[in-house]
């Protein structure tokens, strides 16, 4: 040891290095059609194993809202509905917290999302705020308009929505309107729309 590591202590150089480990972002891919038969599963699915194959380092997991039997916001429940109804919305509210971003995946009823998403989005608000969101629909015009919906809805939960989104049709993306053959072209959306929600997801986590 010199003699300046003497006077003053041991010089920075020779100190050990801590490593932080960075810990991996957890996005879900929220299955947000109940309905019986629905075309969404497959799309779920090939949203999963798509954003898996990429090796982002990010945790992916499907969450579907048909596990989910959660009674209508603001309903009277019967005394023997009461203690079940109130551990589903704890366990709902308690999964979607635990993520720092998500991808919507729904299909598209009137110009909008379907009622049960919208009553499950009832539930949320802490949960969410401060984090972001990416979107795939499906339908006659591919969900567009539903995303447009679920845009005014976070926005009022504090998601930040990110642009670019997955919009598959049922005329041209599944065979008779129920086989999911989606065309090659929608990759490219795909890598983009992960690239922002990933981008957003990790600027949004450092600020919480």
């Amino acid at each position: 040891m010199g003699f300046l590591d003497k006077l003053f202590g041991k010089s920075n150089k020779h100190k050990e290095e801590t490593v932080v480990k960075k810990e991996k972002l957890k996005i879900a891919i929220v299955q947000g059609s109940v309905r019986e038969g629905r075309n969404g599963e497959e799309v779920a699915k090939w949203v999963y194993n798509f954003a898996i194959k990429r090796n982002d380092d990010v945790a992916y997991e499907v969450v579907d809202l048909a596990k989910y039997d959660l009674p209508m916001l603001g309903e009277e429940l019967t005394e023997a509905n009461q203690v079940g109804s109130e551990t589903v919305i704890k366990a709902w509210s308690e999964k979607m917290a635990s993520f720092d971003g998500y991808i919507f995946i729904t299909p598209e009823y009137n110009h909008a999302i379907g009622g049960a998403l919208k009553n499950a989005l009832d539930y949320l608000k802490p949960e969410v705020a401060n984090k972001a969101a990416s979107f795939v629909g499906y339908g006659s015009l591919g969900g567009a308009r539903a995303h447009e919906n679920l845009r005014l809805i976070l926005g009022e939960l504090q998601v930040a929505d990110v642009r670019t989104a997955l919009t598959f049709s049922l005329m041209a993306d599944f065979e008779n309107m129920s086989e999911f053959k989606p065309a090659d072209y929608h990759k490219d959306n795909a890598n983009l729309m992960l690239d922002q929600l990933i981008s957003w997801t990790g600027a949004f986590k450092s600020l919480r």
